[in-house]
């Protein structure tokens, strides 16, 4: 076939077609099925319109229900919300509307008809839109792309009183080609592509809210709305994510926090945490059981916490992160005498200082160098977001100097570690991938190699040692700068995913302060450097662990374990006695003597999320019993004093303490 195209399906077998067809052409070759399912092509990996003509290269046919169109889905909603929007208020101008993680959103400025004045939309629209957006996807016009000057699109869209997107146009590099979408009569500036025709779209859509937006996001420009939407495959999925949604926010550790007193935020200190009582005591729990962890194994240290900034410009910080630190200049007696530190924003640089302090033998490594260090980094105040985004924060965080061969075993060990502590909170559903090279970095290939070659062993280890239950990937291009990296990503109970723990490979920091040790020859050699991090910042996991628990904290890391309540004041001396007994055990104990109804007390302490309420009466007094509540549940367990006492201290223990203690009866 002459000027034949050649066409490589997944199945590997090779086709030609005329020169000119397009996808739908190649699917309604394929089946006249196919094409009705079609919603685009990907052409060597790149989504493409069914319109589109094919050139040489591997195809697909992307139907519906290709995890690949979800993101057309999202799109081609966009679009109609706009259209929507424009439909039931006409002169609204239309500005950008990409598709995001988990939806899309639209940018709009609309004034009031009578006032001239800007005329925000509010909640009680979106019913309206989401009405009007599921007339426009019955209609079913297909999707058609027209390819304009720049002056026509000038023209058009000015015409039109669309002063937005003439200021997109003009922002367009000139030599590309600006393509318009129509969707029946109405159209819009886009890259593309899109689906064949709205009715592709579904109605497994809801639009979700409205927010503020500055244009081109410059405080400086007008202030838009942006109504916010999300949309899926099928209803069941949609379904899935509201349910998730409301369930994360009941779950929020920032309500949580308040509800249980545990720590608050203020205006005076933005992006730094006001511990409470019992949220400083539960931090304490988590920073004991980490050190317990570590004990044997690592050396705990205590780097500075201002620096001058020669030390961060040695290190490299100082150019790659100077915006992201809070600097303080002390002027001395003599304006030469200037100074400027930082408050560090990572121990790193502090942990390299110890290990260069005195001679260090290679029968000395691994030196492991821990410390939950206090460090600050400037977040823009609208990153920040409860204990998840904060400006101060304690790193549980610990740098291995090890030689080149230890390497291996080191990274193994950590994994070890991470994967113990995630078990003992209960995460079992854990992804870890490596992070490879990124274009910008330090160091040579060869030592690049070297530490990517001994890290992707690694991981075939990690995955192998787990039978499967860990799930492994790789990251192209996402490394550190100074080299390559580990991520730790946990799943919690509502199937959210976190990304906590760090294991990164550097062969920077050491070479830039010139850190070494002495080899068996008696030569200098530069150590390999790694960061690990467990938890990584303090503050975020014990937020992620409110939420994974929805405050219903195990009773070995919760911030009040047990409250002793009473039904009458005849059981108040044995109430003390009680609370005593547990307190000297070692449980974080109160006890509610106060004149009123049990059940009042019960539900009072339950909003508090206490794990535990032994309620005491007369009659428990007299026969030297308790009845225990659980949080979360109506019934109740009667016990003797003893029974209580004992599963209550065993339930208190941490699990790492119950191990040892176990390990050490086997022996």
């Amino acid at each position: 076939m002459s000027n034949a195209v050649s066409l490589t399906f997944p199945d590997g077998s090779v086709r030609e077609y005329a020169a000119g067809s397009t996808g739908r052409d190649v699917a309604e070759a394929i089946s006249k099925s196919l094409a009705k399912k079609a919603v685009a092509i990907a052409l060597d990996g790149e989504l493409r319109d069914l319109s589109d003509p094919v050139s040489d290269g591997r195809i697909e046919i992307v139907t519906r229900d290709d995890p690949r169109s979800l993101e057309l889905i999202r799109h081609d909603a966009a679009h109609v919300m706009a259209e929507a929007v424009q439909e039931l208020w006409p002169g609204t101008q239309v500005t950008i509307g990409p598709v995001i993680e988990n939806g899309f959103y639209y940018d709009f400025k609309r004034i009031h008809p009578d006032s001239g004045e800007d005329w925000p939309f509010t909640p009680d629209d979106l019913p309206k839109i989401e009405k009007r957006m599921k007339e426009i996807i019955a209609r079913n016009k297909p999707f058609t792309k027209e390819v304009w000057s720049r002056e026509k699109a000038r023209e058009v869209f000015a015409g039109k009183g669309e002063s937005y997107k003439v200021e997109l146009v003009d922002a367009i590099p000139e030599g590309q080609d600006l393509k318009i979408y129509y969707q029946g009569d109405w159209f819009d500036l886009c890259r593309g592509p899109h689906m064949a025709a709205t009715g592709q779209i579904g109605t497994a859509f809801k639009l979700m809210k409205v927010a503020g937006a500055y244009w081109r996001g410059d405080s400086n420009n007008p202030m838009l709305t942006r109504i916010y939407g999300t949309a899926w495959h099928t209803q069941e999925e949609l379904d899935t994510y509201l349910n998730i949604l409301a369930e994360a926010e009941k779950r929020d550790h920032r309500r949580l926090g308040r509800e249980m007193d545990l720590f608050h935020f203020q205006e005076e200190g933005p992006g730094v945490v006001f511990w409470h009582g019992k949220g400083w005591r539960m931090f304490q729990t988590l920073v004991a059981y980490m050190r317990r962890r570590l004990a044997n194994t690592y050396q705990e240290v205590n780097a500075p916490q201002v620096l001058d900034k020669s030390l961060w410009e040695t290190s490299g910080h100082w150019g790659w992160y100077r915006d992201n630190m809070f600097k303080v200049t002390v002027a001395g007696d003599d304006t030469d005498d200037d100074r400027v530190f930082a408050l560090k924003p990572m121990n790193c640089p502090g942990h390299v200082q110890i290990f260069k302090h005195g001679l260090k033998s290679y029968r000395e490594l691994p030196v492991r160098l821990a410390e939950f260090g206090n460090v600050h980094r400037y977040e823009p105040s609208g990153a920040l977001h409860g204990l998840m985004r904060v400006r101060g924060f304690t790193q549980d965080d610990a740098h291995v100097f090890c030689t080149d061969e230890q390497m291996a075993a080191e990274c193994l060990r950590i994994n070890d570690l991470i994967l113990s502590v995630y078990e003992d909170f209960g995460f079992t559903e854990v992804v870890v991938k490596l992070s490879t090279r990124p274009d910008k970095r330090v160091g040579s290939d060869d030592l690049w190699d070297r530490a990517e070659s001994v890290m992707t062993d690694v991981l075939k280890q990690i995955e192998a040692q787990s039978g499967g239950k860990i799930k492994t990937g790789i990251l192209p291009g996402e490394g550190a700068f100074y080299g390559p990296k580990f991520e730790y990503t946990l799943k919690d109970a509502i199937g959210r995913e976190w990304q906590c723990g760090t294991t990164q490979v550097d062969f920077n920091l050491p070479e830039r302060f010139g850190a070494f040790y002495i080899d068996q020859a008696s030569e200098k050699r530069q150590p390999v450097m790694i960061h690990r991090a467990v938890c990584g910042s303090m503050e975020r996991f014990l937020g992620i662990l409110i939420e994974n628990f929805a405050g219903h904290m195990p009773l070995w890391i919760a911030p009040q374990q047990v409250v002793v309540a009473t039904i009458t004041s005849e059981a108040d001396d044995y109430a003390r006695e009680v609370a005593e007994k547990l307190r000297d055990a070692g449980l974080t104990v109160e006890t509610d003597l106060r004149n009123e109804k049990i059940n009042y007390k019960v539900r009072e302490h339950s909003v508090t999320k206490v794990p535990v309420i032994i309620v005491c009466g007369k009659r428990e007094a007299e026969e030297r019993s308790v009845n225990i509540r659980r949080l979360g549940s109506q019934n109740q367990t009667a016990m003797s004093l003893d029974e209580a006492m004992a599963a209550l201290i065993d339930e208190a223990t941490p699990p790492d303490v119950k191990r040892k203690a176990a390990a050490r009866a086997a022996a």
